[in-house]
């Protein structure tokens, strides 16, 4: 079996865990050394996870043919592109 070094976690799976580690701390339930336990690893998995949509934002930009030229236009939310 693969530890979690071996493998990185997907988007989904980090945001799953952050999300029980979430909940978890909402709940008050939780001793103050695991609740520090538990900030520090949600804290590594948004960092993660906001990594990777900066990674995937990148790839977003869109490849505009013109001219016979390809240009990057950055990506911008649906909302942007009607003023909203």
């Amino acid at each position: 079996m693969a530890s979690e070094a071996e493998q990185p976690l997907g988007f989904e799976e980090a945001m799953e865990r952050l999300e029980g580690i979430v909940s978890r701390l909402e709940s008050g339930d939780v001793p103050l050394e695991t609740a520090i336990e538990l900030f520090q690893e949600g804290m590594r998995l948004s960092q993660l996870c906001g990594s990777k949509l900066e990674q995937v934002e990148r790839k977003i930009e869109i490849l505009i043919e013109s001219e016979g030229a390809i240009h990057k236009k950055p990506f911008a939310a649906a909302n942007e592109d009607r003023g909203e």
